[in-house]
This record gives structure tokens, sequence and C-alpha cells, in this order.
């Protein structure tokens, strides 16, 4: 089940062709993306998505985007949806056409009916391996051109990675700087908890400003939890009485084994946070 629609307005067939071989969004992955949790017809954290979308769309020199048309895409698709209380929306923003004198970016939103390993991780929880990422906590600033921290579609590295999760028997990933420093999953923030406190890594190593992240430390503030944003180390997460990973369509997802490893039995401590994230939207 999908609904397309480009930001002109245009509803469109998603079973048929729309994109240009030439489009530089497929050909060099030379784009922005954002992907959003609508439920029951509201898109959740849409304004940080609008935001972090042009802050993507800024880091690759892309045009500024046209906000107001994002918003009415939005509402446009969500309006169209046939059925299911969920699903996700993807905003997608590119480059466009290659050698296209008006240079004019390819935008759409596509809404998708979630996957049923996603819904099955939120309750289950998932495995996950470390893998290095190759670079170190103060290459974002040292390298702005290598994007570290846009959510661009060059997700080759991303996919990779969770491939050879596959190949070690594991769900997902956390990936880890040269000095042993916690990054972020290919597709999440990275979340634990020590005692009544919710910690995850600052943006400023290179990673993701988390949109759902920050939700989810908005809820657990009303719930009396304290949150801190601060660099950690791959001996924090086994040490934590609870790791999860955050998005938008996983929500907050408890990480039960790490490397092999059984973690600390941290359902309890799942269930208050995903219910203190639902209450933000109560």
């Amino acid at each position: 089940m999908r609904v397309l629609a480009f930001l002109d307005g245009t509803l469109a067939n998603p079973e048929t062709p729309h994109i240009r071989v030439d489009d530089l969004g497929l050909m060099r992955g030379d784009g922005v993306f954002e992907t959003i949790l609508v439920v029951d017809g509201e898109p959740r954290e849409l304004r940080p998505h609008l935001d972090r979308l042009a802050r993507s769309a800024s880091m690759l020199d892309l045009p500024e985007p046209d906000d107001e048309a994002w918003q009415h895409v939005v509402a446009q698709v969500i309006d169209n949806w046939p059925g299911g209380h969920e699903f996700a929306l993807k905003l997608v923003y590119t480059r466009g056409v290659e050698g296209d004198p008006e240079a004019r970016p390819t935008a759409f939103a596509l809404g998708m009916t979630i996957d049923e390993k996603v819904t099955r991780a939120r309750a289950e929880g998932v495995s996950v391996v470390t893998l290095e990422r190759g670079i170190d906590p103060g290459l974002a600033e040292r390298s702005p051109w290598l994007l570290l921290g846009a959510k661009s579609l060059s997700y080759s590295i991303n996919m990779a990675a969770g491939r050879e999760a596959a190949r070690r028997g594991a769900n997902d990933v956390i990936f880890l700087a040269t000095d042993g420093s916690v990054l972020e999953g290919p597709t999440s923030n990275v979340v634990i908890a020590q005692g009544r406190t919710l910690l995850t890594p600052p943006a400023t190593i290179g990673i993701l400003p988390g949109t759902t992240q920050a939700a989810v430390f908005r809820g657990a503030e009303r719930a009396g939890w304290s949150t801190k944003i601060e660099p950690l180390h791959a001996d924090d997460l086994r040490a934590a009485d609870g790791v999860f990973l955050a998005s938008s369509v996983r929500k907050l997802t408890r990480v039960h084994t790490l490397d092999g490893q059984p973690l600390r039995d941290a359902s309890e401590i799942h269930a208050e946070l995903a219910e203190a994230y639902e209450n933000v939207y109560a």
C-alpha cells in the first residue's frame, strides 16, 4: 500500500515509472530525505523533520526546500492514505537531472506500509553488533565536506552494515568511532539508561540529530527522568541498565543482545519509556 505525491501537488501512481534514469539522486545518491511516522492522520515531529531536511539540503548545497509546499504535500499524502492507523511517510529531495540548465530538484513524498519486522522489533527488541565506522569524533568538524550528520541518499555503507549484522546473526548495528566512542545506528540514534537518567551522544561528533530521540527525552523528562547529551563509549553500552535504538518508524526499540552477549533485562524500563514517548502525542 503506497501513496505518491510530487511537490507540485500532483498525485501519481507509485506502480509506474516517474524518475529519470539520469536523476542525480539515482546516479550518485545526490540528495536528502526524511522518514516521518504518521499515526491516526498526524505526522509526528513534522516541524523537526522539515527543519532537518532543510539542514541536510544546506549541507549538500541544494536549493532551500519550499517549506510551505512540503507541508502541503505531506497533508496531501495523509489525506489520501487508504487505511491503517500507522504508516511511514518518506520525503525525498534530489539535485534533479544531470546537466539540467534550470537545475530543477526532484521532490516527492511517498506513504508506505510499515514492515511487519519493524513492529515485531518494537515488541520483542533486537540483537545488535558494534561495527567501526572508520571516523573519529572530531572528523565532522574538521571535514564538513564528508557530510557527516546529513541525512543524504548515499546509504550504501548503512545498508552494507545491516548485511554484515545479518551475517553475524544480529538484527542491527551500533557504529563506533575509532576511539570506541558510540556514534549511532545505520537508521537510528542510540539511547542508554543509567538509573533514572537517559543519555545519547551529541550530534557534533558527526551523527544525525534525532527527532524521535528528542521526543523520547521530552516524554521521559515529564515522567521524572533526567536526560543528558554527552559522549558515550562502547563500555557504557555493556554497563547500562538499558540500551535502545530510536527512530521515527521503529519508535524506541530495546536492544537485548550486544555482540552476542545478553544485556540486562530492560523490559520494564522500555515499557515505561515507550509509554512516556506515546504520552507526548496524547
